[in-house]
């Protein structure tokens, strides 16, 4: 009866824990295999940008106007839709 039980734990723990970060394992992986240069990426430091070029491991991203950082392919947390957005009505400026 005991093993019985410590076998039931044991498939409630492997469903709950193992099985959901195995999903999310194969996502990044999906991801990080399908990104091409022009998409438009947030690395896992938050940092947003457009992939300029890769490398085998590597991918080069546009920051901001003339300002490109290498970064590792695993680091890309997402692939984003920017918005065209006036600054006029951020309030913000170049200046």
């Amino acid at each position: 009866m005991g093993g019985l039980i410590l076998l039931v734990l044991l498939a409630v723990m492997w469903a709950v824990l193992i099985i959901p970060q195995q999903r999310r394992l194969k996502r990044q992986r999906e991801l990080v295999a399908s990104i091409k240069v022009g998409d438009d990426v947030m690395i896992a430091a938050g940092i947003y940008g457009t992939v300029t070029g890769e490398d085998d491991d590597d991918l080069f991203l546009e920051i901001a106007p003339a300002v490109e950082i290498r970064v590792s392919r695993a680091a890309v947390a997402q692939r984003v839709e920017f918005e065209d957005v006036d600054d006029t009505e951020t309030g913000r400026s170049d200046s």
